[in-house]
């Protein structure tokens, strides 16, 4: 049996994969772990459990939360937000634990269950090893100590969540957006409110689609992973930009006022230099993944800002930026974390910076993400194969090699395993597009024949 959690917690087909009984467990065996980590000593333990709009959120909510107050623990039940919505009213309520449910860009019918520490930090890989060991120990028979009485958990609408993170967001931008027109696409998901009101709220004139979630239609043809509607919105609305949401809104991608994209590596230049002329872009230093364009690392040396790399997972960003103090990581998919006000991706706060810069400067965000050239960058995702031999096989790291050679110091091949999906994904960067194309098609064709 393979490890229940991925780069981004549990994750998979809502009552196939990721069963009410599964969401129950997992719960009781996270209050259990951090009991006995000491998180919880000395006081009633709560939690905080959000959720996106999916229509199985609504039964996984109710299995999180039983289990949770089964376990002893007081919940506070903030209904659907984002999931850096949760992560900062954990933090911010002071709670000992905080759950989101939630697959983030995936489609309708996935779903997840990711957990935040005290402060609204993700758990620890230790803690999250210790958490399944747990849950599979007691799903093999082993019984649950059990309170009763007033012992049990206790459970609250919290429904001032909603307000008290939009006003965290307005009250961390470094200038309004007055008179700006921005349109939002909030990919019917977990930011069709907050992203509109917090957007209007600091002085912007808003635009919405994708904003009526009905549970169904989750990132159907909208949001961050299909930016048509947006390009032809901002166009034809004569906006000064567009922000794209996921349905989780832990990401943001934007569209310049021609309708171009704007991908997580620009909006990352455009902050990193916004940063550093308020000076808090601490050690003048930016966190990318190794999935960044080449484009961004020439464009951060240019420009004199240190840039470090590390393993794809804005999880391995965030460790990388409090190991070490760093303000501000992200990558190209669009989580952007700015460690100063988020404890993860944000991607209501991400599009607010960027506008708040446009703003400030009178410059269009066209002009402002022009700082860096992208190159041509080809991405193909191969599915039903064996993604966990893609580090053990010869003939495919010969293939790569070869692949390498071909493209010199001009380009660059990257071939790694998805931590959320089946499926391996081949990234190739050239510059030349035909020829980024015609690599990355023939490795995904040697990923199929020896990994299939």
């Amino acid at each position: 049996m393979g490890r229940l959690f991925g780069t981004d917690g549990v994750r998979g087909v809502a009552n196939a994969d990721l069963t009410a009984e599964l969401a129950l467990g997992l719960s009781v065996a996270a209050a259990h772990v951090l009991a006995e980590a000491g998180t919880f000593e000395g006081h009633r333990p709560v939690a905080v459990v959000g959720r996106d709009p999916r229509a199985s959120g609504e039964f996984l909510e109710a299995a999180v939360v039983a289990g949770l107050a089964s376990a002893g623990v007081d919940v506070l039940r903030v209904g659907v937000l984002p999931t850096p919505a949760v992560a900062y009213l954990t933090g911010a309520l002071g709670a000992d634990l905080g759950v989101m449910l939630s697959a983030s860009h995936n489609a309708m019918p996935d779903n997840g269950i990711k957990f935040f520490a005290r402060g609204g930090h993700k758990l620890a890989d230790e803690l999250e090893d210790r958490i399944e060991r747990t849950y599979r120990a007691h799903a093999s028979g082993e019984p649950w100590d059990r309170p009763t009485g007033a012992g049990v958990g206790r459970v609250k609408d919290y429904d001032q969540g909603f307000d008290n993170y939009v006003a965290h967001l307005i009250g961390v931008l470094p200038n309004r957006l007055d008179g700006l027109k921005v349109v939002i696409d909030g990919a019917h998901g977990a930011a069709s409110r907050v992203s509109p009101e917090a957007f209007s709220r600091a002085g912007a004139e808003v635009v919405t689609i994708g904003t009526e979630p009905d549970g169904l239609n989750i990132n159907h043809e909208c949001g961050s992973t299909h930016l048509d509607k947006l390009r032809a919105a901002v166009v034809e609305h004569g906006a000064a930009l567009g922000v794209a949401h996921d349905g989780d809104a832990d990401r943001c991608l934007a569209v310049d006022h021609k309708g171009n994209e704007v991908d997580g590596d620009q909006i990352l230049a455009v902050l990193a230099l916004a940063m550093r002329e308020a000076d808090s872009l601490r050690k003048n230093t930016v966190v990318a993944t190794v999935m960044s364009n080449l484009g961004f690392k020439l464009a951060m040396e240019r420009e004199g800002v240190q840039l470090v790399q590390t393993a794809v997972g804005d999880r391995y960003v965030l460790e990388e930026m409090k190991a070490n103090g760093f303000a501000l990581g992200g990558e190209q998919s669009g989580h952007v974390i700015v460690l100063d006000h988020a404890t993860t991706g944000d991607g209501t706060l991400t599009g607010l910076m960027l506008a708040a810069r446009v703003a400030a400067t009178g410059r269009s965000l066209a002009d402002l993400a022009g700082v860096m050239e992208r190159l041509p960058q080809v991405l193909i995702n191969v599915r039903n194969v064996d993604k966990s031999r893609v580090g053990t096989s010869q003939e495919l790291a010969a293939a790569v090699n070869a692949a390498e050679r071909e493209l010199g110091t001009t380009g660059r091949v990257l071939l790694r395993s998805s931590g959320t999906e089946p499926l391996v994904r081949v990234m190739v960067e050239a510059a030349d597009h035909e020829q980024a194309r015609k690599v990355a098609e023939h490795l995904a064709d040697v990923v199929k024949t020896t990994l299939g």
